[in-house]
């Protein structure tokens, strides 16, 4: 880690890996002997029609997206799935089940009650979000348009550790806090989508990987720019599509690669969250807030219980070299968010970090 960089443990915007970064920038204004920079050239020009296909094939090998799923790049951020997923897919039946188990889910739901009937699959706010429900515990409506829930949830440091069963149910899953960082079987799914800017790329771009059958079914008064049907017709291009992104996007599926794909990526989830949790474990101040078989490879939050010395704690860090370690208002206390591109060193350090802070409070 170069001296002048710090650790930053950031929800998102989030740390990229160095390497991209320092390959983005050795080509910033001559992109392959092009004389000019991805952020001044034509979406339309062969140049960059190459970087959109070949990071469309990236993402598909990488994710074993199969035959029948299309890849979408689109804009709105995550937070325009909220609308589009319910203006695109609940004209089936006017019905679907929402499993909300943090912050974004709970947005998601509200925003798809304004299109149909809502039913709650599970509702984990009864102990602020804490835990992620079993399967037998989820409250499933057979007639449901599809099923939706939220991977990860950064703000509470939760995550899913199986994926739901319903049925002939599709189902629709915001990954964007912890896709690329584990292998997925695609097949399950009906509709995947992540905001880029926490493990694929910078803020503005959004991926969907979408089973095409589903497409073409909207409801009359849904946006232009929210119909998946004139997505996939005009291949993400109906408008001018967030260039920049989806190059940084290609850039960074070369280093999952590099770096031992999905497995490689999973391996080194498992290193730095079992390596950070088992710290705060064994520390006589700190206190994590998601149950054990809840706890998220991606986003840990943990606290003091003391507001005034979770201040000092996340002060002095700054000082050390480690950043953006608040938590969210909703929860307060501490969140360590540990990315693809989080440098192991980084967890070790901080790990370091937390024992001699422990051993002085």
């Amino acid at each position: 880690m170069s001296s002048t960089r710090v650790y930053n443990f950031a929800a998102g915007p989030s740390a990229l890996p160095l390497s991209v970064l320092e390959r983005a920038g050795s080509e910033i204004t001559n992109y392959r002997g092009s004389g000019m920079s991805v952020m001044e050239m034509s979406h339309r020009s062969k140049v960059f029609m190459d970087i959109f296909q070949e990071t469309q094939d990236k993402l598909r090998r990488l994710m074993g997206v199969p035959e029948g799923y299309r890849i979408l790049f689109l804009q709105t951020g995550a937070s325009g799935q909220f609308s589009a997923v319910p203006l695109n897919l609940i004209s089936k039946t006017g019905r679907a089940d929402y499993a909300v188990t943090g912050n974004f889910s709970d947005l998601a739901c509200k925003e798809a009650r304004k299109y149909g009937q809502i039913s709650l699959a599970c509702d984990t706010g009864d102990r602020n979000h804490c835990y992620i429900p079993r399967q037998e515990g989820l409250k499933l409506d057979p007639k449901a348009s599809y099923f939706y829930y939220c991977a990860n949830n950064t703000i509470y440091g939760t995550e899913w550790d199986y994926v739901p069963r319903t049925g002939d149910v599709p189902l629709v899953c915001d990954m964007s806090s912890n896709i690329l960082s584990m292998p997925v079987d695609v097949s399950q799914y009906g509709v995947i989508y992540a905001g880029a800017q926490k493990n694929m790329a910078p803020a503005g771009l959004t991926v969907v990987i979408l089973r095409e059958d589903l497409a073409g079914h909207e409801l009359p008064h849904t946006p232009l720019m929210m119909n998946y049907r004139t997505m996939i017709d005009k291949d993400s291009m109906y408008n001018t599509p967030p260039c920049w992104c989806i190059y940084m996007l290609g850039l960074v599926l070369d280093w999952v690669e590099e770096n031992g794909g999905l497995s490689g990526m999973k391996k080194l989830r498992d290193l730095r969250s079992g390596m950070l949790y088992d710290t705060l474990e064994n520390t006589r101040r700190f206190q994590l807030h998601a149950d054990r078989d809840s706890r998220s490879g991606m986003n840990v939050t943990f606290r003091t219980g003391d507001e005034a010395l979770d201040a000092k704690f996340i002060q002095e860090a700054a000082a050390a070299g480690f950043v953006n370690l608040k938590g969210h208002r909703k929860t307060g206390g501490m969140r360590a968010s540990i990315y693809n591109a989080m440098p192991v060193e980084g967890v070790e350090k901080l790990c370091e970090f937390i024992k001699s802070f422990d051993k002085s409070n």
